[in-house]
């Protein structure tokens, strides 16, 4: 507890000497612009222009054990512990058919992890694409993010994860700026989601991380639509936008009796993809399919699929959801070989890797979860993510608790199983005799609305 205290005093002391300044100065430039713009017409007609400020601070506590053999233990000690601080401030302003969205974060982090993953990744740089640090704009067109402090087991960093203007007509709209884009059928694995993917066993997926580009949407009278999105990247090598990097993608989606279908064609890092998504109700469950054709240079066309399905019932008086999931990752190692030389004989994984479109290096998996509502106001969920092709697994049990209309308790233990030389039990490292291995990890985290 003694610890836990020291660590809040110093983020505290982080953020009050930093905090102000630079909200003002770089993240809340957007937003105190924004203001000044608006106040001619909101002194003139606040009957035509509506605006909101809300947002969220998240306090997490996160802490995981290491193995004897693990190259973590050597970095850290046999247990890492991390406390991080997020405050999110969003603004939304608009008039009829309008709005922009601006969505500022404060980023403070104190912790163990904070320095082996810096120490890991100056140590052994060709695994660093299977680990990553803070967050950035290396690929991204604008630079949003800056890192103001980044030394021993402190990070301190500010960004704009929203900055978008929108306008809704009666059947198109259109977004330009950073923004999110969520596509597919898949619940863990989502090969249809190609921008920027959560990873399957994060906890916390209230916001998807935002990108650059241009979106735009047509409904057809009959419900059907049609959605476009050009997204902007840089080559993080030269830092120059390129072509190459950015993605061109058209869905389709349609209903055919009581089933939904979508259609997908892409440009995606240069490469051609095209998806068939399907979702339909039987026998009680609902069924949901994704495939995508990926036409590469050294593998020509590899396919990545999903299945899954999910069903609720009441149990002893209480609401319980059920879901399964297969994927295949036409990408991923067959043989559960995930040494330096075996993933460098795998290029198209490492990149999609590297980019955040992967995050399993196996070729099979399934996934499967039980949500029991205990009360209205908690919930407990078992999570599963196999490896078939190592055998590999890692249990997950997830709590979320509303204490208030404002007030949210996540909290999270996740259980590794396998051994050392598989995805979840610990790839191995260039270091003989050492593994990536990771023990049990423990997650709370408290978030206040406002």
């Amino acid at each position: 507890m003694g610890e836990l205290i020291r660590i809040f005093r110093k983020s505290a002391d982080r953020l009050k000497k930093y905090g102000l300044a630079m909200l003002g100065h770089r993240i809340g430039v957007g937003i105190v612009m924004v203001s000044f713009l608006l106040q001619t017409p909101v002194c003139y007609s606040t009957d035509r222009l509506n605006y909101e400020v809300s947002g969220h601070i998240k306090s997490r506590l996160s802490g995981q054990a290491f193995p004897r053999e693990s190259i973590f233990r050597d970095l850290s000690s046999a247990n890492a512990w991390d406390f991080n601080n997020d405050l999110r401030v969003n603004f939304k302003a608009g008039t009829t058919g309008w709005k922009l969205e601006t969505d500022a974060q404060l980023i403070a982090l104190h912790g163990d992890a904070v320095e082996y993953t810096r120490e890991l990744e100056n140590k052994i740089p060709q695994f660093d694409v299977l680990f990553g640090r803070l967050p950035n704009d290396d690929r991204r067109w604008w630079d949003l993010t800056r890192i103001y402090e980044d030394e021993d087991k402190t990070a301190l960093l500010g960004r704009l994860d929203r900055l978008a203007l929108s306008y809704t007509g009666k059947a198109t709209s259109f977004r330009f700026g950073r923004q999110a884009l969520s596509w597919g059928n898949g619940l863990f694995y989502s090969p249809m989601d190609i921008v920027n993917p959560f990873d399957p066993t994060q906890v916390d997926t209230e916001y998807k991380a935002g990108d650059d580009m241009l979106y735009g949407q047509y409904l057809q009278d009959n419900g059907n639509d049609l959605e476009g999105s050009y997204v902007v990247r840089r080559d993080p090598a030269t830092g120059e936008v390129e072509s190459n990097q950015s993605t061109y993608a058209v869905k389709y989606h349609g209903f055919r009796g009581l089933a939904e279908y979508d259609l997908m064609f892409a440009q995606h890092y240069d490469e051609w993809m095209t998806g068939l998504g399907l979702s339909f109700d039987a026998a009680g469950a609902v069924w949901r399919s994704d495939l995508v054709l990926s036409d590469t240079d050294t593998d020509g066309v590899i396919s990545q699929l999903v299945v899954n399905s999910s069903y609720s019932w009441i149990w002893a008086g209480r609401n319980v959801t059920g879901s399964a999931e297969y994927f295949f990752n036409g990408f991923g190692q067959n043989d559960g070989c995930y040494t330096e030389k075996c993933l460098a004989q795998s290029p198209e994984l490492l990149a999609r890797v590297a980019r955040g479109q992967l995050y399993n290096l196996g070729r099979h998996y399934l996934g499967a979860s039980i949500t029991l509502e205990v009360t209205p106001l908690f919930t407990v969920t078992p999570n599963l993510f196999w490896n078939l092709s190592d055998g590999s697994a890692l249990f997950q049990l997830v709590t979320q608790n509303s204490l208030g209309d404002d007030l949210v308790l996540l909290g999270a233990l996740a259980i590794p199983v396998g051994p050392d030389g598989t995805e979840y039990g610990g790839l191995e490292s260039p270091e003989a005799g050492k593994t990536f291995s990771t023990g049990f990890q423990v997650f709370a985290q408290l978030a206040w609305y406002f």
